[in-house]
């Protein structure tokens, strides 16, 4: 792989990523030729060329004017940004979710196994999602690339599908976050009561657990309030203490669990729990796991207009970060597995706690030393939550800016006072309570909506990918400083044959016989919403949406460098 090969650039002629001839509109400044702004940097004038304005581009007509009340601040540097895409894949809050899983399925080798396959996949797709946002890193992220990989005449129905079904992963995503924080906070609070007769004093009811997930998703939205500076100073703390963490954990369990498992119980041993009569299909359904946690790559992207040269750290980011999640969250699979019990359906799966982690860190550390682990994962898996919604709300802003959601321009305005898009963010907030809310009533409708988490996200991804290969003879792309070069091709390819593949499987029950308590209701939900996005495109919004929104400002830009930008 070329990676990361910048091309070279002046000073006065710096790096910028072309746009296809005929997928842009070239528009005359309404204060005419004469009529020019200044560029303070790169990144400006980078985004400037995409057809957005920065707060520091000051450009003096009535066009960009209008824009004002949209401009972010570039204040993520490039260990803020690894450290925000570390903390999006949040592994060690994420992976000990939902490692009851795989060996509820398929036994312990498939929680190991399944992850080191989903870890290598999650890279080739993290690589094409970061040569494509490498020439256009903006707030929209994949589905502003959707712009300038499709014919002008489908860019509007693509960037519509592939918009929606992003803003719904990356929704279901933070819900899920939030809800399972309840769970392991409320799991913590059961090994912490009496315990008698097989059983906890305290059980959580699935009204706590939602009332917990709610609270946790106002937190969240507080902290993404914030400015940008300040919320750069919080996230550089978030991948330190996530990898510390995790490796503590690790010498923690194996140190501290009196019986362990054989290197052959952990590396070998695959069983059919699942009832499908095939070991084989038993070990496929065991990758939700690794899907759930390993996704969200480009939500670093989402970030690319608070982050200084977003076209070379974003990219770097992104591929960091699934390297180091998934170094760490093979390592943590191994551990797990080596601490379970000989009777791990009963003990582990089956732990009167409601969280497998939660029993594993109890059988090690005892009620204080279990509780500490425990801790250390909900303080984890709320960097992840609070990341998370960070990125769909940015993508909620670049949605609203492109006038795609129902009043979009209040959920697009960015607050005079944080320079943030403070209702984006609370737009955020408030659908993913109502999700949440459906838990209260149904916990098999609550876990469908959370499993389209990934394959909506991947689905969104490979779109563009698709798209990317299909229109590749009729729409010119200008590679950005990040490039696969002769890689591209073959490992967009396989990325798409990988999601593909893999989104049927997560869209199967678990378990057979089917009934409906077991039923995995996610496909039903996928297709309610796909029906009720493309009725409404359809039913108007076709007449008024017409893709990522943009302007040809870099008309207005002076060739020279002013001396004051003041």
């Amino acid at each position: 792989m070329d990676a990361g090969r910048p091309n070279e650039k002046s000073e006065k002629q710096p790096y910028l990523p072309s746009s296809s001839p005929q997928n842009e509109k070239h528009t005359v400044p309404a204060g005419g030729p004469s009529a020019m702004a200044t560029i303070h940097d790169d990144d400006e004038r980078l985004l400037a060329r995409i057809g957005y304005k920065q707060v520091r581009f000051r450009a003096h007509c009535a066009t960009t004017a209008a824009n004002s009340s949209q401009e972010l601040r570039r204040e993520f540097t490039k260990w803020s940004t690894v450290s925000y895409a570390i903390s999006l894949l949040g592994v060690l809050g994420s992976q000990p979710a939902t490692y009851g899983v795989p060996i509820s399925v398929g036994g312990p080798a498939t929680a190991v196994w399944t992850w080191f396959i989903g870890s290598v996949m999650a890279m080739v797709i993290a690589s094409c999602v970061a040569e494509l946002v490498s020439a256009y890193p903006t707030a929209g992220g994949m589905y502003f690339v959707t712009k300038h990989v499709v014919p002008p005449e489908h860019v509007a129905i693509w960037a519509w599908v592939i918009g929606w079904c992003n803003f719904l992963g990356q929704a279901t995503g933070v819900a899920s976050l939030a809800y399972t924080i309840g769970q392991m906070i409320l799991a913590g609070a059961s090994m912490n009561s009496a315990y008698a007769d097989g059983t906890y004093a305290y059980s959580p009811t699935a009204a706590q657990t939602v009332l917990v997930a709610v609270l946790t998703l106002f937190v969240f939205g507080a902290i993404c309030s914030l400015t940008t500076k300040a919320l750069h100073r919080i996230v550089l703390w978030f991948a330190p203490i996530n990898i510390l963490a995790s490796i503590g954990i690790c010498i923690a369990l194996l140190v501290l669990t009196p019986d362990k498992r054989s290197a052959k119980f952990v590396f070998t041993e695959i069983e059919d729990y699942s009832g499908w009569g095939n070991k084989g299909f038993s070990f496929l359904l065991g990758f939700l796991n690794v899907a759930w946690v390993m996704t969200d790559y480009d939500g670093t992207t989402h970030m690319s207009e608070e982050t200084h040269d977003a076209a070379v750290r974003g990219p770097l980011a992104i591929r960091l970060a699934v390297l180091v999640s998934g170094v760490l969250g093979w390592l943590l699979n191994i551990t797990f597995t080596f601490c379970l019990t000989p009777n791990y359906m009963e003990d582990i799966v089956g732990s009167p706690t409601g969280l497998p982690i939660a029993q594993i860190f109890l059988n090690a550390g005892g009620r204080s030393g279990g509780t500490a682990m425990l801790f250390f994962v909900i303080l984890v898996q709320f960097f992840t939550g609070a990341t998370a919604l960070l990125a769909n709300a940015r993508m909620t802003y670049a949605f609203a800016r492109d006038e795609a959601l129902p009043f979009s321009r209040f959920w697009s305005k960015v607050n005079d006072r944080t320079g943030t898009p403070v209702n984006a963010v609370w737009l955020v907030v408030f659908f993913c309570c109502c999700l949440n809310l459906i838990g209260i009533g149904s916990t098999q409708t609550i876990t469908a909506i959370f499993n389209l988490c990934a394959p909506c996200l991947d689905l969104s991804y490979v779109a563009v990918l698709f798209a990317h290969q299909l229109y590749a003879d009729k729409v010119r792309f200008i590679e950005g400083p990040f490039t696969l070069g002769r890689w591209s091709k073959p490992l967009n390819i396989l990325a798409i044959s990988w999601v593909l593949f893999i989104s049927v499987v997560l869209f199967c029950p678990t378990a057979n016989p089917v009934t409906a308590t077991n039923m995995n209701y996610a496909i039903v939900v996928a297709g309610a919403v796909g029906l009720f996005s493309l009725g409404w495109w359809w039913a108007g919004a076709r007449n008024k949406y017409t893709g990522p929104r943009t302007q040809d400002i870099m008309s207005l830009v002076a060739t020279s460098e002013p001396d004051d930008y003041a």
